[in-house]
């Protein structure tokens, strides 16, 4: 699943993945849905937290 794409990714690139705007992948993050870590201004977030949201095994 999203072999395409690297094993840390961006807040653009979760929205690409998702099919999502950019308003409902930054609340995913900042709110917690699917973790991530804050690094400079920029959220790096592990494609493996992506897919156990998709999968609801996320928190």
């Amino acid at each position: 699943m999203f072999a395409n794409y690297p094993d840390v990714v961006s807040v653009e690139q979760l929205q690409q993945m998702l099919g999502i705007g950019q308003v409902l992948a930054y609340n995913l993050v900042k709110h917690g849905e699917i973790k991530s870590r804050k690094v400079g201004r920029e959220y790096k977030i592990p494609k493996i937290n992506i897919i156990k949201y998709i999968l609801g095994e996320s928190k």
